[in-house]
Order: C-alpha cells, then structure tokens, then sequence
C-alpha cells in the first residue's frame, strides 16, 4: 500500500477474519466493512480480490480533512475514497455514506461482514447492541461470515454499558441458523495515543467469527458434489 491508515498500527484479530473468507468464501466474494472509516480494513479486502461495501457515515475518514493529531499536532488526513482512487482500487468498492443503525436496514446483501470496535463508541449507545448485531446478520447470505472485534470491559463505567461486551455475551446472538466458528480475546495491553485519543490508553478485545448455516438446497448440493 502507498497510503497509511490512521489506524493502522492499532491491535487487530483481522487476520483471522481474512484468513476465515479464504477457507468458506469464492475469491470475488462480496464483503461489507460496517464502520469503514479510512479504509484501514477495505483496502486490503479490495487489494485481495474481495468486492468491498464500505458503510460509514463520518463524512472526515471518508472525504479527509484537518485532524488532531496526539501531541497538539495538526494534519491533514486522507480520507477512504482519496486512499481508494491513490491505491487504483476505487471501481472495487461500493461506499455508503450511510449510519448504520438509522432508518430500515440497508439493501445490502453480502457473503461476508466485519466490523471492528465499532458498536461500543458512545454515538451508538442509544440503540441495544442486538439491533446492531441484528442488522450486520441480515446482510448476510446463507453460508456466509459473520466477524467482529471489539471493546471488552477494562474500567467500572464499562461494565454498566453492555456494547463493551463479551464472546459468551454475543454467543447469545447467534442461535437458530448461526455457527459460532472461534472466539478470541486478549489480557489487557497499553494502546499508544492515536487520533481521538491523545493519551496512551488500557484496551482488553474481544473477537467473534461466525457462518450462516446454507440454506438446504444448497447444503444438499455440497453434499451431492
């Protein structure tokens, strides 16, 4: 990649995320990334072969623009679809400049979704985290994969918010025709200050990888083949 990120040196289960599309989705598999952002999840999803649906709403990762940066410093920021058009990958990509949870859920069908550390910013709070997992899981087609990391509780205020949440929480969301594949989680580590936030900081993770059960015809013509 010619471009950074701003994200891009923060903790990441990523990797077994692509490392799941690789074994149980086709290489043109379409992937929806719920909270884009910059692009740090998009553009190696598009970069792969993956159709990408970006969904995101803040209007400065995706457009750029001056951004605070730890230490006073101030910069100007790329935004999603600059890194995109910069990296030649911008006719892979689908952007919905979109909130998620906001109105019917969106007219999107995917083989795959991922969202990371998304659900637990306090702008989300207002709705119950089964609305958010909820909408991720419609959007996805039979056979397909569910992934997710995020926040787990590290300080008291944390655990009277249920989006910091857990793998045996979310477990719970996914009954009836979901598999849980893997859950994961990390002790509690030092993150170093990023953008939104100017001081070194304690994080503790969580991740949730998960498929759709096909549907019969289709399991019935795996198990023909």
């Amino acid at each position: 990649m010619q471009t950074q990120s701003l994200w891009e040196h923060t903790l990441t289960f990523f990797p077994q995320f692509l490392a799941t599309l690789k074994e149980r989705v086709a290489p043109d598999a379409t992937v929806a990334v719920v909270g884009a952002s910059d692009g740090k999840f998009v553009l190696p999803l598009a970069a792969a072969g993956y159709r990408v649906i970006a969904i995101e709403r803040d209007a400065l990762v995706l457009h750029g623009g001056e951004i605070s940066l730890p230490g006073d410093n101030h910069t100007h920021a790329r935004g999603l679809i600059d890194r995109l058009k910069l990296e030649e990958l911008y006719d892979k990509v689908r952007v919905v400049e979109e909130d998620f949870l906001q109105g019917d859920p969106l007219n999107i069908s995917c083989d795959a979704i991922w969202t990371s550390c998304s659900w637990h910013y306090s702008a989300n709070h207002h709705r119950p985290l089964a609305e958010f997992v909820d909408r991720m899981q419609r959007l996805v087609r039979p056979g397909g994969v569910f992934g997710a990391e995020f926040m787990m509780p590290v300080e008291k205020r944390h655990h009277l918010v249920e989006h910091y949440t857990s793998p045996e929480r979310l477990r719970h969301h996914f009954i009836g025709d979901w598999d849980v594949l893997l859950t994961l989680r990390t002790n509690e580590f030092t993150e170093r200050a990023h953008i939104g936030q100017p001081q070194d900081h304690t994080h503790r993770m969580g991740l949730l990888l998960a498929a759709r059960t096909p549907t019969l015809s289709r399991a019935l013509g795996k198990k023909d083949s």
